[in-house]
């Protein structure tokens, strides 16, 4: 009875629950990584705020690419603001959403070194090309604390690097790049301002990295593996139906095609409507005279 199974339909059912099954099974373990590395990022945030702020020279030098063991790392950098060379990053979005710039300005150190920081967004201007209103850092020599990150480039961020922009705007901040427009030495990374605050809200501050959500990336990874195991207990209910109808029509007495309706009574031929029935019961000849 189980025959069937070797039928073109059924093995075509057959190797598409045999190729489903190791796919949502990877899916799974797909989505399972993705938990684990936002679990481990969210830590590693967390670790990273919460220590104590050291001055940027001890983590960040000028080439020196920051590893993800120091993101979000608080250092502080005492120096004064150099406004001549400060841009804008076009494309960035508030804590609300809209869509404005980052304010980029210099840091020199008292060393001569320079340290980018990111003090935080304003509204772009109504025109594309124009440089937009940008309240000014605070004058002469200022101690910064900040969260230092790495450069930004377009593999990681996805940002598209464009070329002919108006001038001081960029699209990432990348140290390296400030080094060849400014000719001076830059510290690896950037920092984002978190103190001194902006005077009147002027800027708005970029917002600490979320640390707390973990995302649905666990409950997907269960529901893969749960429609994993749900394709080879299906195929068996197909399987099992298949072989109890089959069963079914092979029965001995299984009932045949119904009788037309208005089928004639095999038994034999109707009388004729109103025909007096004929009398056999004791029938004998009529003698003729």
């Amino acid at each position: 009875m189980y025959r069937f199974l070797l039928s073109r339909q059924w093995v075509i059912l057959t190797l598409v629950a045999l190729v489903l099954v190791p796919t949502m099974i990877e899916l799974g373990f797909w989505q399972f990584h993705r938990h684990e590395r936002r679990t481990a990022q969210n830590a590693l945030i967390a670790d990273s705020i919460a220590a104590k702020p050291v001055p940027v020279e001890e983590l960040t030098a000028p080439g020196h690419t920051v590893p993800r063991a120091d993101y979000w790392r608080p250092v502080t950098a005492t120096g004064t603001f150099d406004t001549a060379h400060e841009v804008v990053v076009r494309r960035r979005t508030s804590a609300d959403d809209r869509v404005g710039v980052h304010v980029l300005t210099p840091l020199v150190l008292r060393d001569g070194r320079v340290l980018l920081v990111n003090r935080g967004w304003v509204p772009a201007a109504a025109d594309q090309r124009s440089y937009p209103p940008v309240p000014p850092p605070p004058r002469g020599e200022v101690t910064v604390t900040g969260r230092l990150k790495a450069d930004e480039t377009t593999g990681a961020s996805g940002i598209k690097d464009l070329k002919g922009l108006p001038e001081r705007q960029v699209m990432l901040i990348n140290s390296r790049q400030q080094a060849e427009l400014t000719g001076r030495e830059v510290l690896g990374g950037y920092v984002e301002q978190i103190a001194p605050a902006p005077a009147g809200g002027t800027i708005e501050p970029v917002p600490a990295p979320d640390h707390d959500s973990i995302g649905a990336h666990m409950a997907y990874a269960v529901q893969w593996w749960l429609f994993a195991a749900g394709v080879p207990v299906g195929w068996v209910i197909l399987v099992r139906r298949e072989k109890r109808d089959r069963e079914q029509a092979a029965a001995p007495g299984a009932a045949g095609p119904p009788e037309p309706s208005g089928a004639p009574d095999p038994s034999g031929p109707p009388e004729p409507s109103g025909a007096p029935a004929p009398d056999t019961a004791g029938s004998r000849p009529v003698a003729s005279r």
